[in-house]
C-alpha cells in the first residue's frame, strides 16, 4: 500500500510541475550554462556524503574500528538503491552492509542510524526557524515543521534516557518479546553517547547540512538566477522537510514540486522555478547514481543480492 501511495504521490506532483511547461524556451537555458559551477557542485555533492560518512564512523568508533572509506561505500550504495527502489531501502541496506563489514550487531548499527537522525533534525529544526523568522512558509509546511519538532522531542528524550539509565532502559523492555533486540538497541545507543565522539558528531552534522547548500546555490549561479546563499539554504530546508516521509525512488517529482515552492518565495517565475527544479535533480541525482554503481561494484554483489539479504536479515531479527 505504502509504495503505491509513494507512487500516486510522485506521478501527481509531476503532472502539477509539468503542465503547461515550455520545454522549447526553457531548454535552451541550458547551452547558456556555465559547467565551471555545475563541476564545483558535484564536487561539493560528493563532500555531502563523505562528510556523512565521516560521522557515521565516529558514531560507531565507541564499538569497533570502521573504516571510513567504508561506511562512505555503505551509503553510496544506500543512496544508488534508493534511486531504484522505493521507500528509501537504500537505508536497510546500508545499514545491512555495515554489520555484514563490521560485525557489530544489526540492532546497533540501526541505533546509530536513529542517532542520525536525530542530529540531523537537531540542525534542521533550528534551520527550519531561521528561515521561518524571514520567509512566509505555506501553512502545509508549518505543520510538518511541527510535527518534525514533536519527532524530534520524543525521539530525544527516549534516546537521552537510553544514554543515561541503561540499566532502567533494559528493565522497561525486558518483558518485550523483541526484548534482545531492544538490549541491543539500548547498548548500542549507550555507547554512542560517549562524550568524546558525540559532540564531534553533532558538529559533522551541522557541517553535514551546511555542505548541502553548495551544490544548489553553486548551481544557481551557473544557471543564472542571481539568488543569494541564503536562498539555497532555504530551498535546502524546504526539500529536506518535504521529503522527510519515504516516497518514490529518488523522491522524483516532490523533489522538483518542493523546489519550486521554495523557488517561489523569492518571487522566481515558474517557468525558471521549473527549469532549474529540474535541472538541479538531474545534476544531483545522476553523479550519485554513478558513484553508486561504482560503489557497489567494488562489493562483487548485485543489488538484488544485497536487497534480499537485508530483508532476510531484518525478518530474522
Amino acid at each position: 500500500m505504502l509504495p503505491v501511495l509513494g507512487y500516486a504521490v510522485s506521478i501527481a506532483c509531476l503532472i502539477w510541475v509539468y503542465r503547461g511547461f515550455d520545454w522549447h524556451r526553457e531548454l535552451p537555458k541550458l547551452r547558456s550554462t556555465h559547467w565551471g559551477w555545475v563541476t564545483l557542485a558535484v564536487a561539493a555533492d560528493i563532500c555531502v556524503y563523505v562528510c556523512q560518512g565521516w560521522r557515521w564512523s565516529t558514531l560507531l568508533s565507541p564499538l569497533a574500528p570502521v573504516s571510513r572509506w567504508k561506511t562512505t561505500q555503505a551509503i553510496y550504495i544506500g543512496l544508488f538503491a534508493n534511486e531504484i527502489l522505493p521507500l528509501r531501502s537504500g537505508e536497510i541496506i546500508r545499514c545491512y552492509l555495515q554489520r555484514r563489514w563490521t560485525g557489530l550487531p544489526l540492532a546497533v548499527v540501526l541505533s546509530s542510524v536513529i542517532i542520525e537522525r536525530l542530529l540531523d533534525g537537531v540542525w534542521l529544526i533550528l534551520g527550519f526557524w531561521v528561515v521561518s523568522r524571514f520567509v512566509d512558509l505555506p501553512n502545509w509546511m508549518e505543520n510538518i515543521g511541527q510535527a518534525l519538532l514533536l519527532v524530534l522531542v520524543v525521539g530525544g528524550v527516549l534516546v537521552g534516557l537510553s544514554m543515561m539509565y541503561r540499566k532502567h532502559a533494559h528493565d522497561m523492555v525486558a518483558s518485550s518479546r523483541w526484548a534482545k533486540v531492544l538490549h541491543s538497541v539500548v547498548d548500542g545507543i549507550h555507547m554512542m553517547g560517549n562524550r568524546r565522539t558525540l559532540p564531534v558528531a553533532l558538529l559533522l552534522s551541522l557541517l553535514y547540512l551546511a555542505l548541502q547548500v553548495l551544490p544548489i546555490y553553486f548551481l544557481m549561479r551557473g544557471y543564472g538566477l542571481g539568488l543569494s546563499p541564503w536562498a539555497a539554504a532555504v530551498v535546502l530546508v524546504i526539500l529536506r522537510t518535504g521529503t522527510i516521509l519515504p516516497n518514490a525512488p529518488g523522491n522524483v517529482g516532490t523533489f522538483q514540486a518542493l523546489a519550486i515552492a521554495g523557488l517561489s518565495l523569492f518571487g522566481l517565475d515558474r517557468g525558471d522555478a521549473t527549469g532549474f527544479a529540474t535541472f538541479l535533480f538531474l545534476v544531483v541525482t545522476v553523479p550519485l547514481f554513478i558513484a553508486g554503481f561504482i560503489a557497489l561494484m567494488a562489493t562483487k554483489m548485485r543489488l538484488t543480492e544485497i536487497h534480499r539479504d537485508a530483508h532476510d536479515t531484518f525478518e530474522s531479527t
